[in-house]
């Protein structure tokens, strides 16, 4: 599941915004650190070379949380696409070539995998949206580097809702479309008790996980409808939207990512007439930089043993997924929670 920890600190990660004022680009950018930025820093990479602009957003608040470990790296190999006119019509649905996909939490982990998956498949633009300026960045960088693909790098909070929607107009004028969404943004509180869960740490975790990506859903949904081609959204929900954890107590989150299930299900019954398939998934227990602490070592043994595979999911364990609910190979699935979880849920 999304950034499953036991560490407390993660709800710190995102800071809440102020309203947003008038966009003013310019050319300078700071990649320091601070708890208050009056600006979303977007760096753009086009073969690797790197452009800075930025909108003028202010936000105050606590920085976002480092974790400790660190994600297994994996390259990502471009799109040839001479070698798509080769593909069975089959396989050919399987792509997507030249769409423009936005990632939230595409900074590191899981979200930076699908990224790269989605530069696989032969989308022509990736705008990343994450609260870490220099991972942030650098992924975006990275990615470019890999793949060619036209990268663009936003710091914003998921819960500005006037800064949201600055940066997806932003996106949709720069690469003059809009076609797929992967909100992957999201923390995690683990271990505290419901009867002592402090009421600020409660709603924090709310209005990341759960409003956070109704205001990203809503500006891209926006998007999407005034173009009038519709598109893909996928919402990165969580195995604990349908079961309850064991053995470390986690209402909250459990409860927040409930509500993206439900949340994905009224997109998708509402926006259909549009053109816009909304789906989620829902990971089980993933081998993240967030897990990879020693806290939580004895937590992640009773975790592979309830799993029936045996194993913690790989960090681009749910890049195909993401890429089939993305592309025309799920053109008729809508509403729909796809549970990756390696049979956790079965018992």
């Amino acid at each position: 599941m999304f950034a499953r920890t036991a560490l407390r600190v993660a709800g710190r990660r995102i800071a809440r915004p102020a309203a947003v004022q008038t966009p003013v680009f310019r050319s300078s950018f700071n990649s320091s650190a601070k708890n208050a930025d009056p600006e979303v820093h977007v760096a753009s990479f086009a073969k690797g070379q790197r452009k800075i602009e930025s909108l003028e957003v202010p936000a105050t608040g606590n920085g976002p949380v480092a974790p400790p470990g660190a994600d297994e790296k994996k390259v990502a190999v471009p799109f040839k696409k001479d070698g798509y006119s080769h593909l069975t019509p089959t396989l050919a649905k399987f792509t997507c070539p030249d769409k423009v996909a936005v990632i939230t939490g595409g900074g590191r982990g899981l979200g930076f995998n699908m990224a790269q998956a989605l530069a696989e498949v032969g989308v022509r633009g990736i705008a990343i949206m994450d609260v870490q300026k220099e991972l942030g960045e650098a992924a975006a960088q990275e990615l470019s580097e890999q793949t060619g693909v036209d990268v663009r790098f936003y710091c914003v909070d998921v819960r500005d809702s006037e800064g949201i929607a600055k940066t997806v107009e932003d996106i949709a004028d720069h690469y003059g479309a809009l076609d797929i969404l992967i909100n992957a943004a999201g923390i995690a509180d683990s271990n505290i008790k419901a009867e002592t869960y402090d009421i600020e740490k409660f709603r924090r975790l709310i209005d990341i996980n759960v409003t956070g990506s109704f205001l990203v859903a809503q500006a891209v949904g926006n998007q999407m409808i005034k173009s009038g081609k519709g598109g893909s959204i996928v919402n990165i929900a969580s195995m604990s939207g349908s079961v309850v954890n064991y053995p470390q107590e986690q209402s909250c989150y459990n409860a927040s990512k409930a509500a993206v299930i439900q949340l994905t299900k009224s997109l998708a019954a509402e926006w259909a007439r549009h053109g816009i398939r909304v789906n989620s998934i829902s990971p089980g227990y993933m081998d993240t930089a967030l897990n990879r602490v020693p806290a939580l070592d004895a937590q992640k043994r009773i975790w592979v043993d309830h799993t029936p595979q045996k194993r913690l999911g790989a960090v681009d364990d749910l890049n195909n997924l993401a890429v089939y609910l993305a592309s025309d190979g799920s053109a008729f699935m809508t509403g729909n929670n796809c549970l990756i979880d390696g049979g956790y849920t079965l018992w």
